[in-house]
């Protein structure tokens, strides 16, 4: 479904994974949808590239196009869709002057990444080891890069060529300042409130980087004297 079908297609397009070679006849009396309904499916799946029909005779069939190969049809099919989008898209202001409110666990994941793959020279980041984790990709990115990546969590991290800082339980907190220029902090993970805060407002942007470079500070004094 995440890939365009709708529910009834896409419990149409397991039945022909599984039976292969179908009529419209077939799949209704599989799934127990309508031979009307079946057919009508039948016909906008081979639109969207999950079928293909074969014609045997007087009888049309159809056969699943492979998962995989639907699913990569349907990304470039994307890609080529976000490029024409970008190319003619009209001008206009970044809103990033005030704050922007970011709310649900998988926007916010979404909008971490985001912030990371445009990072052009430095990047602050602090949250619990193991949301970390789910960065892994972005932050290897950066670093292959050569991007400066400071990282602060509560457990030991590898990641070479980063300079990581361990202190106390993040919890449910997290912060990530780019560039100097923007800001994301607020509450991500199972039990928050799943609520950020986004912007590139430049006091609010020179606030909280001040703040974390005052626990960095504390941290490097900790380590000093241990």
């Amino acid at each position: 479904m995440e890939f365009g079908l709708t529910r009834q297609e896409a419990c149409i397009y397991q039945c022909m994974l599984t039976e292969g070679k179908v009529t419209g006849y077939e799949v209704a009396k599989q799934t127990g949808i309508s031979r009307s309904n079946a057919y009508n499916s039948l016909a906008n799946m081979t639109e969207k590239g999950a079928a293909y029909m074969v014609e045997e005779g007087h009888t049309r069939k159809y056969v699943p196009v492979p998962l995989d190969e639907f699913c990569r049809n349907r990304i470039r099919k994307l890609e080529e869709t976000k490029n024409w989008l970008i190319g003619h898209m009209p001008s206009g202001k970044v809103y990033v002057e005030g704050y922007i409110t970011i709310e649900g666990a998988s926007h916010i994941l979404d909008k971490m990444r985001n912030i990371l793959k445009k990072v052009d020279e430095k990047v602050y980041i602090s949250l619990t080891r193991n949301y970390l984790l789910l960065l892994v990709g972005e932050l290897q990115t950066l670093i292959a890069a050569k991007k400066q990546v400071v990282i602060i969590t509560d457990q030991p991290t590898a990641f070479s060529r980063a300079k990581v800082y361990v202190g106390e339980d993040r919890g449910m907190r997290i912060g990530v300042i780019a560039d100097s220029r923007y800001v994301l902090t607020g509450e991500y993970g199972e039990g928050s409130m799943n609520t950020c805060l986004y912007s590139g407002q430049k006091n609010f942007v020179e606030l909280y980087r001040t703040a974390l470079s005052n626990e960095i500070k504390l941290l490097s004094m900790r380590e000093e004297n241990q």
